[in-house]
This record gives structure tokens, sequence and C-alpha cells, in this order.
């Protein structure tokens, strides 16, 4: 190579070495890719994988430590959502490169998988790693066609106010066997219009109910006190469910993994009118820790 040329091309690696990763699903990916080595900050919310904790935590979800980013000294920050837009455009302003994802499908988040590996330079990985998700979708939605019926579900990913579930969320219950009573609502971008009134959620009167309240432990208590909610079938024959936020909240891996596998073993025994165990007496049923 041209002396000149090379020396102008010294100023940066040909892909991001260090990254900093806004929220839980892209620190998962590129853990997944064995890319673990290029993250140098995670959120403080990181789950998965356990040994992502040991990272230094450089955010929640709504704020971030700018001035601890930057010693960092990040070629690339990711994140999710318009509702990291104002920590992405603070970034920026300070000199630093971002990309802030947006997925809502299933599609969306195996294409985020994709071009999260296209951004570090392991595209292979990538579409390995999306081929395995691929599969294990498509395992369920096999089985789910040898259920007895499809039975009507509720996702709610909060209580007060009563929201449904995200995109990806209702497209899972569907892919396993479900029918979303709330199916409608999965068009929306924001949670806004995915909030429900108890009595309206009751009137569709769903079978089973699966909940997940990000980042807080779902009370059964809380789900049969709501107002109309006596007669509803799920509450008269108790399949009420939890499924942990961190399975099946975030928009990558985990969701497409162990979160459609628990949703799976719920939409079925909630067909054949079988109930899985609580993990502990007087909690809501579960598919497993």
């Amino acid at each position: 190579m041209n002396a000149r040329l090379s020396e102008l091309l010294s100023g940066a690696p040909p892909y991001p070495h260090r990254v900093v990763c806004l929220t839980e699903e892209t620190t998962e990916v590129l853990y997944r890719l064995g890319a673990e080595d290029l993250v140098v900050g995670v959120s403080g919310f990181t789950v998965r994988p356990p040994q992502a904790r040991k990272k230094p935590r450089v955010s929640s979800f709504l704020d971030a430590n700018f001035e601890r980013i930057l010693e960092l000294k990040p070629d690339l920050v990711l994140g999710f959502s318009d509702l990291q837009a104002d920590i992405g455009r603070e970034l920026a302003k300070r000199g630093v490169p971002v990309y802030l994802f947006n997925q809502r499908s299933l599609a969306e988040i195996l294409q985020s998988v994709r071009l999260t590996g296209a951004l570090v330079g392991r595209p292979e990985a990538a579409e390995a790693l999306a081929a395995e998700l691929t599969a294990n979708l498509e395992r369920h939605a096999d089985a789910a066609e040898s259920l007895p019926r499809r039975p009507r579900i509720f996702f709610e990913e909060w209580h007060e106010p009563l929201i449904s579930g995200i995109r990806w969320c209702s497209e899972l219950v569907e892919l396993v066997g479900g029918v979303d009573v709330c199916r409608e609502s999965r068009a929306s971008q924001g949670a806004q219009g995915r909030i429900f009134a108890p009595e309206e959620v009751a009137r569709r009167d769903p079978e089973g109910v699966i909940a997940s309240w990000c980042g807080r432990k779902a009370k059964r208590e809380k789900i049969v006190a709501r107002p109309g909610w006596t007669g509803v079938r799920a509450v008269v024959d108790d399949q009420l469910y939890e499924v942990k936020s961190s399975l099946i909240l975030q928009p990558g891996p985990a969701a497409l993994s162990d979160g459609v596998d628990r949703l799976a073993k719920i939409v079925a025994a909630v067909a054949r009118g079988e109930k899985l165990p609580p993990l502990r007496d007087g909690e809501l049923r579960s598919a497993g820790a």
C-alpha cells in the first residue's frame, strides 16, 4: 500500500473495536458472536449474559453517564428506540459514533442481529446466529400446528395502566399457537397506543394471561382484583402466568430463544386444559425459572 495512504488510514481500525451497549440485547448479540472483547460498557439493567455484568455500567434505559462513556473511548455506541434519542443526540454532539436500532417485529429483531454483526465485521457469525434463532421460531411454529385449539391469550407488559404486549411479544404469542386478544394494538410504535381499560380486556375474555412487568415482579392479587375480572376465564381457571421481563421484553436473542420457549409451554398448557406449576406457592404460574 502507498505509504501516505497507509498513514492516512491508520487513524481508525477497519471496524469498531470499543463498543458501548446502552441496552442488553446488543450486548447479548455481541457475546453470541464471540465479540465480547469489543464490549467496553453496558447498561446497568444487563443480566444476559451474566459475565457481561462485569463490564463498566454506564447507563439506565433513559439516562446515561456521558463522562463515563467518554472515558471508555468508544468508537461505537449502540442503543435502542426513540426513547434513547436524546442520549444518542448528546453523544453525537460530543463526537461519538452512535447507531440506534428501533426494532419492534420478529423480522426486525433478526435484521438487527445481522446489522450488529455487520457493524463490527462479523457478518458470517451474525448470519449463523440469525439462522439459529429462526430455526427455533420455526420449531415452535410447527409444534403449534398440533395443538388441539388456539386459546385466547392476553400478554401484559405493565399493570397500571394496563399495557398489552409490544409487537414482538404479540407475534410470538401468535407463533406458538395463541390468539392475542389485543392483537390490533401491536401496530402501535409506543406504549401509549397499547393501553387498555381492564374492563375492555375482561370483555375479550382471555383464557390465559401472561404477565411480564418490565423490571418488576408480577403480582397475582393485582391481576384478579381488576374491575370486571372475576368472571374472566383465565381467572376462573387460574391460568395466570409470569415470564421474566429479561427473557421476553428485550428485542434480541433472549426473546427468540428462552422467551419464546416459555411462551410455547404456557400456550400449550392452556390449549390442553393443563396447568403449569408456580415457582413458589402463592405466586403466578410459570414455565420455568
